[in-house]
Order: C-alpha cells, then structure tokens, then sequence
C-alpha cells in the first residue's frame, strides 16, 4: 500500500461532495503529497478519474474494499 499524506473520509456523502472535498483539500497540500479518500458513493470512481484528467492530479489507486472506495491522488507540481 502505498503511504499517503493525509486522509479525507468523504463516507456518506453522495455526488459531487467526495470531488468538492477533495479538490479543497488537495489545495492545501504541496506538490507531489498523497491524499487519500474514501467514499462510499459508486459514483466517485468515475467522478475521480474524470477529476484527475481535468486537473492533472494523478489517481495513484482507485479500489473497493467492503463496499467502501479507496482513492489516492498525488497532487500536481
């Protein structure tokens, strides 16, 4: 598994708020962090595919584990 710098559970919320939270966190961080969501929205697969390429954060990961979502994302830069 690979580390991460910091955790957002998003677990409950639906479309687009796991995406919404993400992106405010991902501008707290520096270039080249890991922040790892989990979510528990089907939609959020596609929804962080998508929001990678339109952003340039790269999706380290992208599971399913007991129906809960696990994503990783290096922020850009």
């Amino acid at each position: 598994m690979t580390d991460f710098d910091h955790e957002l559970d998003t677990s409950g919320l639906n479309c687009p708020l796991p995406i919404l939270r993400a992106k405010k966190a991902l501008v707290g961080m520096r270039g080249g962090q890991v922040l790892r969501v989990i979510a528990t929205d089907p939609g959020s697969v596609k929804d962080f595919e998508v929001f990678s390429k339109q952003t340039g954060n790269e999706l380290l990961e992208s599971r399913e584990e007991a129906g809960k979502f696990y994503f990783l994302m290096k922020k850009a830069g």
